[in-house]
């Protein structure tokens, strides 16, 4: 695919939501999703000649924002920084317009910022961009029962500790 300055214009304008809302989603913090999305876009823009049709774009954009999300993460975790809420404050656009209250999706976002990495990322593939376990592990370069263990226990883990954190929504 040639990447021209329209098309490279049009494929960020169809899909930076998704790639930014992936970033937030795993790495938790605003201003680090937006690094990582604009260095998601970056490198398509240095790498766009060997992508083949949008369907392989949007592929590639995904694995590129995971990896630049857990690459950002690890980052922090060797030189831990004061923990960034304002995220929670500026993010939950989507999660209005379901007709979800904001406060369980506050709640929500906080639980999945508590999963381990690899679960944080299936749980968002999974449930935020609607992937299947395959092709989950397909961008992820995973074995399918490994995704598939991700998910299982990233969902345990939530509804465990939904269970005492949230009992206020719990009939």
């Amino acid at each position: 695919m040639q990447i021209d300055t329209v098309t490279f214009r049009r494929l960020v304008e169809q899909h930076q939501s998704m790639v930014f809302s992936i970033a937030l989603r795993v790495t938790g913090e605003f201003g680090v999703a937006e690094e990582v999305a604009q260095d998601a876009f970056l490198e398509l823009h240095r790498s766009g000649e060997r992508l083949e049709g949008d369907d392989h774009v949007r592929f590639w954009l995904r694995r590129v924002t995971v990896h630049r999300a857990t690459d950002a993460l690890r980052s922090r975790q060797r030189r831990p920084e004061a923990a960034a809420e304002e995220w929670m404050d500026e993010v939950h656009t989507d999660t209005v317009a379901t007709g979800l209250d904001y406060r369980v999706a506050a709640r929500l976002d906080e639980l999945l910022q508590t999963l381990p990495e690899a679960m944080r990322v299936a749980v968002v593939l999974r449930y935020q961009e609607d992937m299947l376990p395959d092709e989950i592990a397909t961008l992820l370069a995973q074995p399918v029962a490994t995704v598939k263990s991700n998910l299982q226990r990233g969902l345990q883990l939530m509804r465990r500790k939904a269970a005492t954190t949230m009992k206020e929504y719990v009939r």
